[in-house]
């Protein structure tokens, strides 16, 4: 299985960064897990914007990565609230799955309608870097779930 985590920030070497790394590391005995970083002019930009207009930027960007083979999966506030066990469901019966971490603003519909799942993390807003971290640590409790393994007890 292989998941990919498409985010919209820069990478940068700091804590989360080592957390991140580690989760994904400890997730290889059972998925291969590839992070996205994608930061451009465009994305820097959308934070000046209008809400439409950032959510349209962000939407620019990921929209190039759906793919039709793939389990496409948004990550929104307008999402579905799921709890863990729910979550590890995603890894059944897929090869691939795509995750995108929504901008400050979410996405536009139209991407939206595109993905083939939309969650939420929480009703909460984060920091970038804070909800690419949970949907890591998340992603491999999940994995954890779904092959018994001890961790998310």
């Amino acid at each position: 299985m292989k998941i990919n985590i498409y985010s919209i920030m820069k990478p940068a070497n700091d804590e989360f960064d080592k957390l991140a790394k580690e989760f994904i590391k400890m997730s290889l005995k059972y998925a291969k897990v590839e992070i996205h970083y994608i930061f451009n002019k465009k994305i820097a930009k959308a934070q000046t914007l209008s809400e439409d207009e950032a959510k349209k930027s962000y939407s620019e960007v990921y929209e190039p990565h759906l793919k039709n083979s793939s389990l496409n999966i948004a990550l929104d506030v307008l999402g579905k609230k799921i709890d863990s066990f729910k979550f590890s469901e995603i890894f059944n019966n897929n090869s691939e799955i795509n995750f995108f971490i929504g901008g400050a603003f979410g996405f536009e519909k139209n991407f939206l309608n595109k993905c083939d799942t939309i969650i939420s993390l929480s009703e909460l807003t984060m920091a970038h870097k804070v909800a690419h971290l949970v949907l890591i640590e998340q992603v491999f409790r999940g994995l954890c779930i779904k092959n018994n393994h001890p961790y998310h007890k």
